[in-house]
């Protein structure tokens, strides 16, 4: 039997099996399974090869954005009028067989976006070209899902469940999961709050499909056996998403008031250019980039080229290894000017994190 039809055999007694305090255990052994095998799916025993012609992209710029969605949604359109980067545009469908890239400048930062080809239904099982597409959204900073106005939730649904069989989880935390293995005292388990789907057994029949005899094993939230699944397996990507309703042009304004409620989702018409700026604003505020700016010594700030750095990077150290990696050698402390300080400026380390905005002046040992 191959992997595709186990798969499908899984997920047809798991569709069958009613879920309940004396099934957990089961279930959680069948998601195991089901991880083990889409796993092998992705990554076949014998090593991979590359992605494919056209789909391996340079990283460039301080961050990258992936436009994912159903063939004809509008992706290329929106490449060519956001960056001004010619992507194929035709009235029929897979016209963008390879990933097209493009750079747009935000607010100092270049931006790098790429058109990737139209994915289908089954594309983390191989269908099409999805498993290059889905490997090139995996390395990602921010994914745009590329929605048709017209049928919204169906495709939204159908894309997540395909990002999903491939381990990129959209706009959700890693799973606050204590993991560690050991070489012996058997399977320790020590819950922080109470749980509603994880019990000692659960746990012991998900890591014993893992061959996993020796370990210890924290909850600190109310977890599932999905997440404990994604702690074990260690490859997940947790991607911020913004579903982007293209077509507004085609609704009535009542139908966009509604449109407007749904969570992550900016509406816009990638032909007219509508709305936007609202994208841009929203892009933004997702990808968490912090523009730092340099002053040297006796010398105004330079506001024309900051120094971008990804939120949750963005200490003085990792402004200075930014700059250069030889500056931390000799560095002693750095002036810091802007709201990540009470006085202007403030002396601080090299663990210091920094704000938006901020004026950094590094002093050397002398």
């Amino acid at each position: 039997m191959g992997i595709l039809e186990r798969i499908s055999e899984i997920e047809a007694e798991m569709a069958r099996t009613q879920k309940n305090k004396a099934t957990m255990g089961h279930l959680g052994l069948l998601k195991a399974r089901l991880a083990k095998l889409r796993r092998e799916l992705i990554e076949p025993k014998g090593g991979g090869g590359g992605t494919g012609d056209g789909f391996d992209v340079a990283k460039t710029g301080d961050a990258r954005i992936g436009f994912v969605g159903f063939p004809s949604v509008g992706k290329s359109t929106l490449l060519s009028n956001l960056a001004g980067v010619y992507s194929e545009v035709a009235a029929y469908e897979f016209t963008t067989l390879t990933t097209v890239p493009g750079v747009i400048k935000y607010k100092g930062a270049k931006v790098q976006l790429l058109d990737l080809p139209g994915i289908i239904e089954g594309a983390k099982d191989g269908k099409g070209r999805g498993k290059q597409v889905i490997a090139v959204a995996r390395t990602c900073g921010l994914i745009f899902i590329v929605l048709d106005v017209l049928k919204p939730l169906q495709h939204k649904k159908l894309i997540e469940k395909e990002l999903e069989g491939f381990g990129i989880r959209l706009n959700k935390l890693p799973p606050n999961i204590g993991f560690r293995k050991k070489e012996k005292g058997g399977i320790n388990l020590q819950t922080l709050v109470p749980q509603s789907e994880l019990d000692i057994d659960t746990v012991r029949t998900i890591l014993n499909e893992y061959k996993i005899n020796n370990a210890d094993v924290v909850l600190r939230d109310d977890c599932t056996a999905d997440d404990l699944v994604d702690v074990v397996e260690g490859n997940r990507v947790f991607v911020p998403c913004i579903y982007l309703l293209n077509k507004i042009d085609q609704i009535s304004i009542e139908e966009l008031d509604i449109i407007y409620k749904v969570p992550h989702c900016v509406p816009i018409s990638a032909h007219h250019k509508w709305n936007f700026d609202d994208l841009l604003e929203k892009m933004w505020e997702y990808l968490q980039l912090v523009r730092i700016y340099t002053k040297p010594k006796g010398q105004l700030p330079d506001y024309t080229a900051p120094v971008v750095l990804k939120g949750g990077r963005n200490s003085v150290e990792d402004f200075c290894n930014k700059l250069h990696r030889s500056i931390m050698k000799e560095f002693k402390c750095a002036l810091v000017w802007g709201t990540s300080v009470k006085h202007q400026p403030q002396k601080v380390g090299r663990d210091h994190v920094l704000c938006d905005e901020d004026v950094v002046q590094v002093i050397k040992k002398i």
